[in-house]
């Protein structure tokens, strides 16, 4: 493996660079040495203090040499040398570092500090020449080290420069140079894209379809690192993942018990196994905001009442145990199950435990998430089950997109059979897999491994100081009587018993304790007035902005902000939000969120506020909707705007048409697959919603927000079902009225018909 000396810099901390005398003399003479003959690079810095902020900054160094004497050289270095060295180890358990110091200075060293290092390197004693040598020579292994089992090999693979006479067809990247457009694409992409775009016909990187060589390696180390018995990875995304997880377990007419707050592949796995669904109903607040299932779902009684209720499960499979349950955790909002509470329940009655986890898979690397993830560490008891957690490996941890992880814990009693699982990952998995996708699980892992809780803690940390500056920020508008947008989180934190303000809680304390986080009905300003003690937390980097106009028990005032309004704003000037419901949005404080980006999102919305109160004409603010649709927002001010459509929510009870909505479950007239059965014989046609009622569609009907199953396929919308009804009756209503604002809604099209839109959903033919 070709190492880049060069890209890889030395930091050196000493005040002797510019010194008149012999050790800075030798100083500069070690830099030479290390940029002339040992192609090195070189960062100085002058005090441990600016070393600090450049080590934290900074993820390519590869070897730090701390000159132990600048506190004596230097008055104005007050910091001293174990602190710059408490740091680095707490964030980099592994790269080299050398100690600066006279032979004197050796005896004086405490032991503590002789562990952190790895080498001392005498001032005055031994040539430039020699230093430099050993500087390097770390280096080299150290870089080496940083490249876990699979990039590594596929590294070294595709800088060997082999004559490739297999697919894929460009070989290496040749293939493209031969036309414009792929000389296009090759420069952008650069050739090492290329050449490390291998084939499975390449023995060195092993085979992903039966977990052999280096990819086994990889996936083996992964579980150890995510604490599974197994880990697959794989390349089609976390909807493919639940496939596998579904394939492997269920046959047609098994029983499931599902999270109707599901991700929709976990709909189409119903589907592709035949099963019978019964479903658990999520809490939800005022707000909208979707929540958790009650713990009383998970009961046995519970469970065997639903089964026993359902019209359509045959009599002689009623008596059959349920295979699987499947609860999405966390939610979209980041409300995340004490998982431990839950398998205690689940356990007695369902067979296999899947967790949808796709927007967690940082849980387990820092311990304000204890207990609240599918693999915590409990104790297996005798009648533990086999566990599944699905993990969207790219969507918060550093993965290329649709590069997902399969986990699996085995049961007490029941051990899952890898030869047999692989059977369903077979099915769904290519021949052909994008091996730079599994490199980026395998770098994934390793950074996970190596540094994972100082990462997640600073991401914690960098959500949490935000949350504060919003709330000072709106306290002080409040104080004036003014408006700004809030938060969704406590008001109030019990610090070592003293009650105080969340924003004047220390930053530390917030990010250390869990106990700030998890509902209580005690402090209900989640909402959730019914919670169970120690049962569901909020995730602090899950970051919920409300606008004004909804109070928390679901009274709406005079004037309000739809969120839409705020989320279009920011679109257009760069900024994009994960989620929009009503009255708020969702946005992700990852790892790759700078505080470049926090003071762009709060200068954003300050400016939205200010075009707000000086109800500045749409033609300025958001001048695309006014030149699509001018007759209905053509001088139009921003205020007006938002509270019109503000009071059409209000009139038309929209909120509380959503909410009944989806507190029913319809009737099943059917399976999900043999709907779908329909669908692909062609017995289905569209039906527009007014003559909808009665019809059963072959399809789910997925509003957004929130984002849910509103109606599955083989439900029928008869009179239990009316509140679903009138709340898609609402939903195109108002999109007539206030073009512009369609939302999406899986499962609907929309058709026009004099001027007018109208939804329609393939039924299942009469």
């Amino acid at each position: 493996m070709k190492i880049t000396k060069h890209s890889w810099p030395v930091l050196i901390v000493s005040g002797q660079f510019e010194a008149s005398n012999d050790e800075g003399l030798r100083l500069r003479e070690l830099e030479e040495e290390l940029i002339g003959e040992q192609e090195c690079s070189v960062i100085p810095s002058y005090s441990y203090e600016d070393a600090i902020e450049i080590f934290m900054s900074r993820a390519d160094l590869g070897v730090v040499v701390i000159d132990w004497d600048i506190q004596g050289e230097r008055a104005d270095e007050i910091m001293p040398p174990e602190l710059l060295l408490d740091e680095i180890r707490k964030r980099n358990k592994t790269i080299p570092i050398f100690l600066l110091t006279d032979r004197t200075a050796m005896e004086d060293l405490p032991t503590k500090v002789l562990r952190q290092i790895n080498e001392c390197l005498w001032k005055t004693a031994d040539t430039s020449e020699f230093l430099a040598g050993r500087i390097e020579t770390l280096l080299i292994e150290y870089v080496k080290s940083v490249y876990p089992v699979f990039f590594g090999q596929m590294v070294k693979y595709s800088e060997a420069y082999k004559y490739a006479w297999h697919t894929p067809g460009h070989m290496g990247g040749e293939g493209f140079l031969r036309s414009p457009a792929g000389v296009a694409m090759h420069k952008f992409y650069g050739e090492n894209v290329f050449r490390s775009d291998l084939s499975i016909s390449v023995p060195e990187l092993g085979s992903l379809l039966d977990h052999e060589g280096v990819v086994g390696d990889a996936e083996k180390n992964s579980a150890r690192v995510f604490g599974a018995d197994q880990t697959y990875y794989v390349l089609n995304g976390t909807s493919n993942v639940n496939q596998i997880i579904w394939r492997s377990q269920l046959v047609r007419d098994d029983i499931a018990f599902v999270d109707r707050n599901c991700h929709k592949s976990l709909n189409y796995a119903m589907v592709i196994t035949d099963a019978y669904p019964i479903y658990m109903v999520p809490r939800r607040n005022k707000r909208g905001i979707i929540g958790p299932c009650r713990l009383s779902e998970f009961s046995e009684k519970s469970i065997q009442t639903k089964v026993k209720e359902n019209k359509l499960i045959p009599d002689k499979i009623k008596s059959s145990s349920v295979k699987m349950s499947a609860l999405t955790n966390s939610t979209y909002d980041g409300i995340c199950y004490n998982v431990i509470n839950i398998k205690k329940q689940l356990q007695k009655s369902v067979e296999n435990l899947h967790f949808d986890e796709a927007w967690y898979a940082y849980a387990r690397f820092h311990p304000i998430y204890k207990d609240h993830f599918g693999m915590a560490d409990d104790d297996l008891n005798e009648n533990h089950p086999p566990i599944f957690c699905s993990h969207s490996t790219h969507k918060l941890l550093m993965a290329f997109s649709q590069a997902s992880m399969l986990h699996v814990r085995d049961g007490s009693h029941v051990k899952i059979d890898p030869d047999e699982l692989n059977e369903s990952y077979m099915m769904h998995g290519s021949t052909s897999p994008q091996y730079s996708m599994i490199a980026s699980l395998d770098v994934a892992t390793k950074m996970m491994e190596d540094s994972g809780e100082v990462l997640m803690n600073d991401t914690i940390l960098e959500a949490i100081n935000l949350r504060k500056k919003v709330s000072k920020i709106a306290k002080e508008m409040k104080d004036e009587n003014d408006w700004f947008f809030e938060m969704w989180q406590p008001a109030k934190v019990d610090q070592d018993g003293e009650i105080k303000n969340f924003e004047d809680v220390p930053t530390q304390y917030l990010c250390e304790n869990q106990k700030p986080w998890v509902f209580s009905s005690k402090d209900d300003w989640h909402g959730f007035d019914d919670i169970e003690d120690n049962y569901a937390m909020l995730d602090p980097i899950k970051l919920t902005f409300t606008t004004p106009g909804l109070k928390e028990n679901g009274e709406m005032l005079d004037e309000g902000i739809p969120a839409s309004i705020v989320t279009n704003y920011l679109i257009n000037h760069g900024i994009v939000c994960e989620k929009t419901d009503y009255y708020s949005f969702l946005l992700l404080n990852s790892m790759g969120t700078t505080k470049a980006k926090q003071g762009s999102l709060l200068a954003g919305l300050l400016k939205f506020k200010e075009l707000y109160d000086g109800n500045v004409s749409l033609n300025k603010v958001q001048p695309d909707l006014v030149q699509s649709f001018p007759e209905a927002y053509d001088g139009v001010g921003l205020k007006d705007h938002c509270n019109s459509i503000h009071k059409y929510y209000k009139e038309h009870k929209l909120l509380d048409k959503m909410q009944a909505a989806f507190q029913v479950i319809p009737d099943q007239a059917m399976k999900p697959s043999e709907a779908y059965h329909n669908v692909v014989r062609k017995n289905v046609e569209y039906v527009e919603l007014k003559e909808m009622k009665g019809r059963i569609p072959a399809v789910m009907v997925v509003p957004y927000p929130p984002g849910i199953p509103v109606i599955m396929g083989g439900e029928i919308l008869n009179d239990k079902a009316d509140a679903i009804y009138e709340y898609l009756e609402t939903r195109q209503n108002f999109e007539n009225v206030y073009p512009g604002y369609e939302s999406d809604i899986h499962g609907v099209e929309r058709i026009e018909r004099d001027g007018k839109k109208y939804f329609r959903t393939m039924c299942v033919k009469k």
